[in-house]
This record gives structure tokens, C-alpha cells and sequence, in this order.
């Protein structure tokens, strides 16, 4: 859990940076599994019902990208306990995020639940495979009308993951959130 994510995180500079505050026993490095962190029940779940979520990646210039991928509900699939998916479709075809990946597999995804002011972040190696060399994934992955509109598939191979504190999230709702609340536009229904 933690223990993996702040070691890996834990360069010289950020060390130094935390010397320097007076905080650096607070993020004293834990022992971390080097077959990385196994997603738990917990992590499995809150998955499970993201619609969104960031996804960083860097350049082989050296320049930190971070990209939006949105879909419906459990879009971003656990595949087993170190390893996510989901499918990648054509779209503005710059190929960003996919170029910077096959220079530099490494990654952070953010996960939000804006709602309950949640947040997990994963650090991960990403493998991008091809549609047509593995159609039974994708077949997991989609309903069958958008089979033929997947280019890709990225595996999301998870090294490390850290839960947030919610402070500083601002709470947001989602229009099937504020349906389910009652709540019409900026008008309340009268019960």
C-alpha cells in the first residue's frame, strides 16, 4: 500500500524537500514488496464504479502529460490483483499518451470520487497491445457493438497505490447523483 508508493516516490530532491520542512520522519520509507502492491477488495471496488480518471505519463523530452479517460461505470476493469484494463478507442488520433508510453512505459493514474472525497492513486507500467492481437480481451472489455471501434487495450500494470486524505476535494455530482438525490436542475422537488 503506502509503504510501495512513498518509496517509489521518495527520490533524493523530495527527500531533501521534506528535511527541509522538518517532515521527512513522517514519510520514513516502509518496507515494499517488489512484486508491488496487490489490489485489495476495497480498491477492487471503488474500481469497479469509476467512470474516469486521470492518466499521467511523460515525454522523452522529459514532459509530464496528463490526459482525461472517461466511459461508462467499471470501464477501467480489474483483469486480477496487480493488473487493470480498458480499451482504447480512436479519438483526436495525436497519440499522445500512447507515444509518451511507448518511450516510457511508467504511469500514474488519479482516481476520483469527488462525491464521497475520495481519491486513489496508482502507479503503474502500461502495456499497450494492439485490438486485433487479442479480441477475446477486448471482447471482456466491451459490449459487442463497440468490439470494431477499439484500436487498443492498455494493461495497466499497478506497482503501487495510495489512498488520498479528503481534504482539499471539492464535492461534485454527477447529473445521475443529483437525480438520485431528488433533485431537479437547481430546483428541489417538494416531498
Amino acid at each position: 500500500m503506502a509503504g510501495t508508493f512513498l518509496n517509489i516516490a521518495s527520490t533524493p530532491a523530495v527527500i531533501r524537500r521534506q528535511q527541509q520542512d522538518g517532515s521527512a520522519g513522517l514519510w520514513a520509507k516502509a518496507g515494499a514488496d517488489e512484486r508491488g502492491d496487490a489490489l485489495t477488495p476495497r480498491e477492487t471496488a471503488f474500481i469497479a464504479t469509476r467512470d474516469s480518471f486521470y492518466l499521467s505519463t511523460v515525454s522523452e523530452t522529459d514532459w509530464p502529460y496528463v490526459q482525461h479517460r472517461g466511459g461508462p461505470k467499471g470501464f477501467l476493469r480489474v483483469l486480477d490483483n496487480h493488473t487493470l484494463a480498458f480499451a482504447d478507442y480512436r479519438g483526436n488520433r495525436q497519440f499522445i499518451s500512447t507515444g509518451n508510453l511507448d518511450g516510457n512505459d511508467r504511469s500514474c493514474l488519479f482516481l476520483m470520487d469527488y462525491t464521497r472525497r475520495m481519491r486513489l492513486k496508482l502507479f503503474a507500467r502500461i502495456e499497450i497491445v494492439e485490438a486485433s492481437q487479442w479480441q477475446s480481451l477486448v471482447s471482456t472489455l466491451v459490449g459487442a457493438s463497440e468490439r470494431g471501434k477499439v484500436s487498443r487495450v492498455f494493461l495497466v500494470h499497478v506497482v503501487a497505490y495510495d489512498w488520498n486524505c479528503p481534504r482539499h476535494i471539492t464535492p461534485r455530482y454527477s447529473l445521475e447523483e443529483i437525480e438520485q438525490l431528488g433533485l431537479n436542475g437547481s430546483k428541489a422537488k417538494k416531498k
